[in-house]
């Protein structure tokens, strides 16, 4: 094994216990947004500025911004201009997504411990599927979540980005490395603004490897590798190893060449991945905002 279990001194545990629990029940029975900023507010230690700036105290610009931002109303996410949304779905999950991200930049999320308990109940809150055991780190970005479905005991270490623009399913004890990004949608390669979604599926046991990128619409099979670094654009088969830009089967895994198809028969073995597009519609009063200002 390459972990060793550690636990909480008894009253820290308590602590993390009551704390979590008390967010949880929040989240399920008060409106989200006013959660979310009460929860901010107390995790950043700012009661007191923010008690007497609700009543009335004069306070600097800057101090009024930063005690602005607690609200999610506030902010805005990139993922919030993005023209295909669910607006209703989006809605729900912006808050969540907020609390997600602004966790991350507080003390707390450094204790462990604490932060996978807190991560595991929001993810109950923001995915459309979490499962149970799941461990996951820091810095770990999403679309918006709620197109996302983790199975149990998944593991997604530090930095890893979860591109939901479309719809991304994550089977049981599958391991994201650090640094690995999934992704969902692709962009035209003459018009950029023109986007395409997919599903992404990341397979049971499967690993996805430090820094490695799997491309929108792909899926990576059950108790298969993707090597570091690797750029997966087709299907990796069953109990495969892919590795390279782009990834190609260099072999399967010992013990399991009786289940596996052969390494030459890899690209053969791919799906259709056009058949995993997820098309969409935009309203007829749709006004779009072309970032690039370009005559195509």
């Amino acid at each position: 094994m390459t972990k060793r279990h550690v636990s909480l001194p008894d009253d820290a545990e308590t602590a993390l216990r009551d704390f979590v629990g008390a967010v949880d029940d929040r989240l399920s029975t008060e409106d989200t947004y006013e959660v979310v900023e009460d929860v901010l507010v107390d995790l950043n230690g700012d009661r007191e500025a923010y008690e007497a700036w609700q009543n009335g105290n004069t306070v600097s610009s800057i101090e009024e911004a930063r005690l602005q931002s607690y609200d999610p109303r506030n902010a805005t996410l990139e993922s919030e201009y993005y023209a295909e949304k669910d607006e209703d779905a989006f809605a729900e999950s912006k808050p969540l997504q907020w609390l997600w991200r602004q966790f991350d930049n507080t003390p707390v999320a450094d204790n462990v411990d604490f932060a996978l308990e807190f991560r595991q109940m929001l993810a109950r809150h923001l995915f459309a599927d979490a499962g149970e055991g799941l461990r996951i780190f820091k810095g770990v970005s999403m679309t918006y979540g709620h197109n996302i479905e983790l199975g149990d005991n998944v593991v997604i270490h530090d930095d890893v980005h979860l591109d939901d623009r479309g719809e991304l399913t994550v089977g049981d004890r599958v391991s994201l490395s650090d640094g690995a990004h999934v992704y969902t949608h692709d962009h035209d390669v003459v018009d950029q603004t023109e986007v395409t979604n997919y599903h992404t599926t990341i397979e049971d046991d499967a690993r996805v490897t430090q820094g490695a990128l799997v491309r929108a619409g792909v899926t990576v099979g059950e108790n298969s590798l993707v090597g570091s670094r690797a750029v997966v654009q087709e299907d990796v088969p069953a109990h495969h190893v892919a590795v390279g830009m782009p990834a190609r089967s260099v072999r399967v895994k010992p013990g399991f060449e009786d289940e596996a198809v052969p390494v030459e028969d890899a690209e053969d073995a791919a799906g259709d991945r056009e058949s995993r597009r997820i098309p969409y519609t935009l309203p007829d009063d749709f006004e779009g905002f072309d970032e690039f200002q370009r005559d195509i």
